[in-house]
């Protein structure tokens, strides 16, 4: 079986470390820890890997945020990936920071990359792992928190909240969405 992960970002040095990244941040990590690439195609960053008897594609669209739905919708028809087997790696201020939720469908929740992917692939009904950035600003503030540095104490801790990140790509992937959301959810 194949699978798509994607994981949302901006391109460009100036994002590099932004709370908005984080869907990037944890595809290196994941791609690092299996000892492979990224090569710079159509709409994104791609690197191929396996998972046991599993096929992924890792994609880290070039499109920006919030175009996102054009790199997954280019994707999904060129790898012939059903809907199912797609996961969206992206963040939400609506979770503490470094809490991990899955969901199978939902809406955009506010996430104009996840609003984007929704409306090109003509449903919200695609798995997505929200990794949380917490909600430290002040109001009006939103747009300069998720395009800020993760805090000192917060990159502390990093590594390992990735680690069980990429554990939940792999279990989504092997054992299926509800085993996964049921396993780590809240972790």
């Amino acid at each position: 079986m194949k699978f798509l992960i994607v994981g949302l970002g901006n391109i460009g040095n100036e994002y590099r470390n932004t709370r908005h990244n984080i869907g990037f941040k944890i595809l290196d990590a994941f791609a690092e820890a299996s000892n492979i690439n990224f090569d710079t195609q159509r709409y994104g960053d791609v690197a191929y890997t396996r998972v046991k008897n599993q096929n992924l594609v890792l994609l880290k669209p070039s499109t920006y945020m919030n175009l996102s739905g054009e790199a997954v919708r280019f994707w999904k028809n060129k790898e012939n990936i059903d809907l199912e087997n797609i996961l969206i790696v992206v963040d939400d201020i609506s979770l503490p920071f470094g809490a991990i939720r899955l969901k199978g469908k939902g809406s955009d929740g506010g996430h104009n990359g996840l609003k984007n992917i929704a409306s090109l692939l003509g449903t919200e009904s695609y798995a997505r792992l929200r990794f949380g950035i917490g909600n430290e600003f002040p109001r009006g503030a939103q747009i300069d928190y998720v395009l800020g540095n993760f805090s000192e104490e917060q990159q502390s801790i990093m590594s390992e909240r990735i680690t069980i990140a990429i554990d939940a790509i792999k279990s989504f992937c092997l054992s299926g969405l509800s085993f996964t959301m049921t396993h780590f959810n809240n972790k």
